[in-house]
């Protein structure tokens, strides 16, 4: 008959000392986009339909560009963020490593397709 602490039948199943700093960055990113949100709703919905070069022109201006570039980064880094702690509690195995992978490799292609999108318009 064994007798084992809880500690003892606990023992590496327990924190993998991570979730505190996880948590911090989706609560830094949510944070961000509220403010973020309203400022690029007032600087992208004006050019919803206008001609391609009035919008390249628009935002070629400081102000609609870097608000769009910092709604872009921390879009991508709060859906990094979020899928992956989806995959980690709902995937297991060898498809976790996969899809936590292939996740976050998207959502770099993805900002860094933004990014280049904006600067090409701003520069």
């Amino acid at each position: 008959m064994a007798y084992l602490t809880d500690r003892k039948r606990a023992e590496g199943l327990g924190s993998a000392k991570e979730g505190t700093h996880h948590h911090w960055l989706m609560m830094v990113s949510s944070a961000s986009l509220a403010v973020l949100t309203p400022f690029f709703l007032f600087t992208f919905a004006p050019m919803l339909g206008k001609p391609h070069a009035d919008v390249v022109a628009y935002f070629g201006q400081p102000f609609p560009a870097i608000i769009t570039a910092l709604m872009i980064a921390a879009t991508f880094m709060h859906f990094k963020n979020g899928v992956q702690a989806l995959i980690e509690d709902y995937v297991h195995g060898v498809a976790r490593k996969i899809a936590i992978i292939g996740t976050i490799c998207l959502s770099y292609v993805a900002a860094a397709t933004g990014l280049f999108a904006i600067a090409r318009m701003a520069l």
